[in-house]
């Protein structure tokens, strides 16, 4: 028996292995009696299993203001109208407005968890998952900005969204500090492990409820008043971890853009050197444990005491939205 493993069974930690898959048998991180859910009559989790975040819609969204850098930087187009009442062209690509349409979906989620499956190649012939069971759902909520004819300027106004293809995006990363003070970078892109859904689906998924996938989730849009529940997984973690974000994309359409300095020249493809970012949630996580015997029971959702500034937040904040 791996040496893991004689650790896990001393400690009370060790499950009955479940289903198995191609990577090996998944097994719970925690105590079998702890493994099921508890869900309602309908298939619903229990009151405060799940935490659920609204759509965040922010009319001044539905704008955004950007010089033409693809006119703004050919200087032989400074000329003046002779013929036509108006600015000049150089003078209408200066903070020119762009509007569009914006929508943005609901998103619940169920606490971060882990789960051991064997492995074979790995040194303790097991391999730990962490695991994120969340939900999105398309309530239609939208804005579409509208202009006003006497003056030019616009008002958002909401509108229904039709269906929405929901393309998750999950990014697990690290804020810890090292001995000299300096931030050590980790960052984890969510990993598409079918051989995993069955038995995460099998512990965490209310009745019959399909767990979708990184990679199946877009395959279809989501209707307005239709809800899905996905996971999100990672594995190989850096076991010093202890203080991390989740950023979540694909919620909103919401997007912003620069134009570095000196990075489009004239003759240039349109856009060139263009850096975009995107509306994304920032989940916070903590847990005060070890590398040795990593266990969910540690994982806390929201900001480590004393630690905001290593998430770049106040105190006591558990999300927000960011641009990245």
């Amino acid at each position: 028996m791996p040496r893991l493993s004689i650790l896990l069974l001393l400690f009370g930690l060790a499950p009955a292995l479940t289903t198995g898959s191609a990577y090996g048998q998944f097994a719970s991180a925690e105590p079998a009696a702890a493994a099921a859910p508890a869900t309602g009559p309908s298939g619903e989790f229990a009151p405060g299993v799940e935490t659920v975040i609204p759509p965040s819609l922010d009319p001044a969204e539905t704008i955004t203001r950007h010089d033409m850098v693809e006119i703004a930087t050919d200087k032989s187009l400074e000329w003046d109208p002779k013929l036509t009442a108006g600015a000049k062209l150089l003078e209408q690509a200066t903070d020119a407005r762009f509007p569009r349409d914006l929508w943005a979906l609901e998103f619940g989620f169920k606490p971060l968890r882990m789960m051991r499956f064997e492995d074979p190649s790995t040194e303790s012939g097991q391999r730990l998952v962490w695991y994120l069971v969340y939900r999105v759902k398309n309530t239609g909520a939208a804005l579409r900005p509208t202009m006003d004819e006497a003056d030019g300027e616009f008002t958002a106004t909401k509108v229904d969204s039709g269906p929405i293809r929901f393309v998750p995006h999950f990014v697990l990363q690290g804020h810890d500090v090292g001995p000299d003070g300096g931030k050590i970078y980790r960052a984890y892109l969510d990993q598409a492990l079918p051989e995993a859904v069955a038995a995460i689906a099998q512990r965490e998924a209310p009745q019959g409820q399909e767990l979708f996938t990184t990679t199946t989730m877009p395959l279809k849009p989501l209707a307005v008043g239709e809800s899905r529940w996905g996971v999100a997984m990672w594995s190989d973690l850096d076991p010093e971890i202890d203080f991390f974000s989740i950023y979540v994309r694909g919620l909103t359409n919401a997007y912003d853009w620069t134009d570095p300095e000196g990075a489009y020249q004239v003759g240039d493809p349109p856009g060139k050197g263009r850096e975009f970012v995107r509306k994304s949630l920032q989940l916070n996580f903590w847990r005060p444990g070890d590398r040795f015997l990593q266990h969910e029971s540690e994982v806390r959702y929201g900001v480590a005491p004393g630690k905001a500034g290593l998430y770049g937040v106040e105190e006591g904040v558990d999300y927000r939205w960011v641009y990245r």
